[in-house]
């Protein structure tokens, strides 16, 4: 994953990194990726229907933000700030910045990724491609201790791409995140890599108390692998025993795979 300000070019399916970025590894062990799940799951900002709203139909500034009632009550929250701060990070590119004065205190939340950059624009709004994107780059950025970890973020989306030292470095595949943490009620899924049967960093020693519902192995709940190792179009439940996914199953575009060192 590259937080350059340059102009991205995707990695298509089978084709190699043949240059490498200076800086790529040093930006991917430094994406910070601590949000607690108390912060996805008790924050005044996505627990609310009508602000998830108001939220994803405006644009991710400091007057659209500060100008609409639910929005603006909900921002008193810090564990709403906590996660506000992750969805600016992943939706907006590096060198974005806007300020929000709660209550005489200013909060300061920064881009990085730029996966949705449109949406800072002051008619901006976060679409169907932008909820399924930021959603999966911010479940992606859940840490059970809430403690930073380095990490590799990939997925079929240019600003993820990757160079051959990235991937590497960050060979150690975690597992695929994917949902929609707008929608009402809201969606967390997770998978995990073939080889593994956990996801410590984001679920702790057991999957059965984690915050995201893990619904197997990224090879039953997803599209083959990328050349970058990423899983593509991850779903909600996995292939059965026939490999055929059951009736009803969704679909998401926006699923980003996590390596590790």
């Amino acid at each position: 994953m590259m937080t350059s300000l340059a102009a991205c070019v995707g990695v298509q399916e089978g084709e190699e990194g043949e240059e490498d970025d200076v800086g790529v590894v040093e930006q991917a062990a430094f994406v910070e990726n601590a949000l607690t799940s108390n912060a996805l799951t008790s924050n005044a900002l996505t627990s609310n229907a009508l602000t998830s709203n108001a939220l994803t139909s405006n644009a991710l500034t400091s007057n659209a933000l500060t100008s609409n009632a639910l929005t603006s009550s909900a921002l008193r929250d810090p564990l709403a700030r906590q996660l506000l701060k992750y969805v600016v990070s992943c939706a907006l590119p590096s060198g974005a910045r806007f300020d929000i004065n709660i209550d005489g205190v200013v909060y300061g939340f920064d881009g990085e990724l730029g996966l949705h950059k449109k949406w800072g624009d002051k008619d901006g709004s976060c679409d169907n491609a932008c909820k399924a994107w930021v959603s999966a780059c911010v479940l992606s950025r859940i840490n059970h201790l809430g403690i930073a970890t380095p990490i590799s973020m990939r997925g079929n989306k240019c600003e993820l791409s990757s160079d051959s030292t990235e991937r590497t470095a960050y060979s150690n595949r975690e597992g695929a995140y994917y949902g929609n943490i707008f929608a009402s009620p809201p969606n967390y899924y997770a998978c995990v890599s073939p080889e593994k049967t956990s996801i410590e960093r984001v679920c702790g020693a057991s999957l059965d108390d984690c915050a995201l519902r893990v619904v197997g192995s990224c090879r039953d709940a997803c599209d083959k692998p990328q050349s970058d190792g990423s899983y593509p179009n991850c779903r909600d439940r996995a292939r059965d025993s026939y490999g055929k996914f059951p009736s009803g199953t969704i679909s998401y575009s926006g699923s980003v795979t996590i390596f590790l060192k």
